[in-house]
């Protein structure tokens, strides 16, 4: 499947960040990468393992300042990365977002994207968005006692 040229291929933000996350080893994972790239979104792609909230959230601001996806001495970019982030977070952890007080550790993929809420040209102008994505796996420390995960937040910049 061939992400850029198609009808009917996603170019809102939010599809394009949660097919970058589950897609990005995969074959379709260039094509995404050169979509986000044509239609001049900011990206990275990243891994992260804990039973810390608080790593987690460290991993992907970290990832999206060296990544210049944000601009660290922008108050508002890192606010909003931050709201994005604890907006996944609760999609992972089925609400508050706590792990380690759980006995629970995550393993996740997370991407991180920023642009415009869609490319479409019928599409007001809203400014720039931030939208975190985070899959992967959710569970207690034991290997084999852990299940699949998706958690999506999205922020206004």
């Amino acid at each position: 499947m061939q992400v850029t040229g198609q009808q009917g291929i996603p170019s809102t933000i939010g599809k394009l960040t949660a097919l970058l996350t589950m897609m990005h080893d995969h074959a379709m994972g260039a094509d995404i990468v050169r979509k986000l790239d044509a239609d001049g979104y900011r990206h990275t792609v990243g891994k992260v393992g804990s039973m810390d909230s608080a790593k987690v959230i460290a991993a992907i601001e970290t990832a999206a300042k060296n990544n210049r996806v944000i601009d660290e001495k922008r108050y508002r970019e890192t606010h909003g990365l931050y709201h994005a982030i604890l907006e996944a977070l609760q999609g992972v952890s089925r609400g508050t977002p706590q792990i380690r007080d759980v006995l629970r550790t995550v393993g996740l993929t997370f991407a991180i994207v920023r642009g415009p809420m869609s490319t479409e040209q019928d599409q007001p102008d809203e400014g720039e968005w931030i939208c975190v994505c985070m899959y992967g796996t959710i569970g207690a420390p034991k290997k084999g006692f852990e299940h699949e995960v998706l958690g999506f937040g999205i922020n206004h910049i």
